[in-house]
């Protein structure tokens, strides 16, 4: 198309990937864009409504969280929702115009809960009902909790790296990052999509943003969706106290459209730190590939452009939603046989 080709690939070079995302930026839009319309439908953006089932009394030490224990913020610990209570949000949700329901538990790990993880399985159980994509995210899982959650009906399960291996040290100390790429493979294993990505605005350097990308687009397959997240500072965490330039909506979509000329087929979130940008930019992200966001005023605990102007943005922009359970386009380079599908070796997580 255009001249551009683009492919499935899992053997990306950190340097092949810095190469794309220090493109001139007309250039690397122009690319970003053209990839884009090769798997996905411009004018469809699937609407997603995340809930927070379990929020606060999480004892990670993740710098950027409002919901940790080490920190003092304004959140303050909640039990886990009611499985009719979360039903009933649901759909609501539905009933907005969303076709995937996200639930998040602020836990370290799924661990022996036993009984939290029996209504939660009744919670995925009954959002599948309703003909909804579900997707939790419930902190480090093993592999029988994942078969579990799999057989309940879950569609995928969001497990963020949050940025490079080399930066991860400087933002959590409690988790490692093979405890999230092990959690990620049991998600896999399990037969369940994976949400995986990062957060821009962690003290990083651009280097660490093309690390992540990296690791994600090397993974044996690439995660089913990807959320870029600017990073929303919370009085009373780590970053929030620190002097960390402004993620600005040049980096989002930098970002993106790295993420989308990688991963073509991966559908990429315009996460948490929207309500921070105009119409304008956010119109710079979708021409960057980003084809998802969430909708709804709360973002576990972080604010959201409300449902009503997203309505009026999509009306604007002439976007509309993207149904439930459908999946990229086929490429006509891929469809002609023209272009080789590579991929990892299984037990290669990141280089």
């Amino acid at each position: 198309m255009a001249g551009i080709t683009a492919s499935v690939r899992h053997n990306w070079t950190k340097q092949e990937i810095s190469d794309i995302f220090n493109l001139p930026f007309h250039e690397l839009m122009y690319r970003a864009s053209t990839v884009h319309r090769m798997y996905w439908n411009p004018a469809e953006v699937q609407q997603c409504t995340l809930l927070s089932i379990k929020t606060g009394g999480c004892t990670e030490d993740c710098s950027y969280c409002s919901q940790s224990t080490r920190h003092k913020t304004y959140v303050k610990p909640t039990p886990t929702m009611k499985v009719e209570a979360v039903l009933e949000a649901a759909r609501k949700a539905k009933e907005a115009g969303s076709t995937r329901f996200c639930m998040g538990a602020a836990w370290r790990e799924l661990g022996n809960k036993k009984n939290a993880f029996r209504h939660i399985l009744n919670m995925v159980r009954g959002v599948n009902g309703m003909g909804l994509e579900v997707c939790c995210t419930l902190g480090m899982l093993n592999t029988e909790q994942a078969q579990q959650l799999r057989e309940a009906g879950l569609t995928a399960y969001n497990h963020n790296l949050d940025t490079s291996p080399e930066h991860y040290p400087k933002v959590i100390s409690t988790r490692t990052y093979e405890d999230r790429l092990q959690t990620i493979a049991n998600v896999r294993d399990a037969g369940i999509s994976v949400c995986c990505g990062g957060i821009l605005g962690l003290g990083e350097e651009e280097h660490d943003r093309v690390g992540l990308l990296h690791v994600l687009s090397t993974l044996p397959e690439h995660p089913e969706s990807v959320p870029i997240n600017a990073l929303v500072s919370i009085e009373g965490t780590p970053l929030g106290e620190k002097d960390i330039d402004k993620v600005d909506a040049f980096d989002m979509a930098r970002m993106i459209a790295t993420a989308r000329i990688v991963m073509p087929r991966t559908m990429v979130r315009l996460s948490a730190g929207r309500l921070s940008f105009s119409d304008a930019e956010q119109y710079l992200m979708f021409q960057a590939g980003a084809n998802s966001i969430f909708n709804g005023d709360k973002l576990l605990t972080t604010a959201n452009p409300k449902l009503d102007e997203d309505t009026r943005l999509f009306g604007k922009l002439g976007f509309r939603g993207k149904p439930a359970h459908k999946g990229p386009l086929v490429a006509d380079s891929e469809e002609k046989g023209a272009v080789l599908i590579n991929k990892a070796r299984s037990n290669q997580l990141y280089a």
